[in-house]
């Protein structure tokens, strides 16, 4: 199993990012794909999660209206697409997958590796 995030780069405040996390050797029919963050000095975050069966998404307050998921299941491809972006978004973004969608660290069995999103003027 492999999930390769990536996408991340240096945006404006206020610009826009998409991540994609492209997996293989699992299906996305079967598990959720979850999106964190960690930023230097400070605990990884969940941010968003979109679950297998039905494509339900969650997003976290700090990126509700801002932050949208979503899958093509025909490339095995969950995105995150980052709007209005702050200097508080910068961080290495992960994406992970887990039996059920969750914002919780422990919920997912594989991660990728992490992308890069900074945010500066």
């Amino acid at each position: 199993v492999q999930l390769q995030a990536s996408g991340g780069g240096l945006a404006h405040p206020g610009g826009s990012l998409r991540l994609s996390c492209v997996v293989s050797g699992l299906s996305l029919d079967d598990y959720a794909i979850g999106w964190f963050r960690q930023a230097p000095g400070k605990e990884r975050e969940g941010i968003s999660c979109i679950s297998s069966n039905d494509g339900s998404r969650y997003y976290a307050d700090s990126v509700l209206d801002r932050f949208a998921i979503s899958r093509d299941k025909d490339k095995n491809t969950v995105y995150l697409h980052l709007s209005s972006l702050k200097p508080e978004d910068t961080a290495l973004y992960y994406c992970a997958a887990g039996p059920t969608p969750s914002t919780t660290i422990s919920a997912y069995w594989y991660w990728g590796q992490g992308t890069q999103v900074t945010v500066s003027s």
